[in-house]
């Protein structure tokens, strides 16, 4: 059981290098552009009166440089937790929407009309990904029951968080907006979740 009072500071990592192209990033591992460090270090701006006991990010290069911004000011360095990544998108990695409806049409409009269920071709599902990252999270809530935490993940990732924790169904995840920095915080009370703020986007 998670103490009440527990607060997760969910960040998505900022924007990243060439993000203007739109691709399936996946597990690739792309770097923050300088928006993307500005963006970070705007929140960390936000953090910085907060007693955060540990910062957390995923093990790819622009969720961890987003943690060490995060935690700076706290002279904290993120704890790598692999399980945080982004769903692993297969042979779509890399490609933008165009690319893969005119390689794969059938597939990709499978894929966006089951979006919570249906495989990336060669990578994860939704499930797959919940599966990963959701005993990942909880383990991090329990280990710091009753303190602030801050946890930097993808936007792939921090939306499965968000339905599971909320009880949401799983075709709802892309009705959560999780912009380049955002942040959501979520509050442990007894055995449930509740969120306190939802995809707040980085001051610039």
């Amino acid at each position: 059981m998670v103490a009440a009072g527990s607060l997760i500071y969910l960040f998505r990592h900022g924007e990243v290098v060439l993000a203007e192209t739109g691709r399936f990033i996946g597990h690739l591992d792309v770097p923050l552009s300088a928006r993307g460090e500005r963006q970070s270090a705007a929140q960390a701006a936000r953090l910085a009166a907060i007693d955060v006991a540990a910062v957390f990010a995923s093990d790819l290069e622009r969720a961890r440089r987003t943690g060490e911004i995060i935690g700076a000011p706290h002279r904290l360095k993120p704890t790598v937790v692999p399980a945080l990544r982004e769903m692993a998108m297969g042979r779509w990695e890399g490609l933008t929407a165009a690319e893969i409806t005119q390689r794969e049409p059938e597939q990709f409009a499978q894929w966006m009309s089951s979006v919570g269920e249906f495989p990336f071709p060669d990578g994860e599902s939704i499930p797959d990904l919940e599966a990963r990252a959701w005993p990942a999270f909880e383990s991090l809530a329990a280990a710091h029951a009753g303190r602030a935490i801050a946890v930097v993940a993808h936007g792939g990732t921090n939306r499965t968080l968000i339905c599971r924790a909320l009880g949401l169904p799983r075709g709802r995840l892309l009705a959560l907006g999780q912009g380049y920095g955002a942040l959501t915080v979520l509050e442990r009370i007894g055995q449930a979740w509740h969120l306190r703020h939802l995809n707040e986007l980085p001051m610039l």
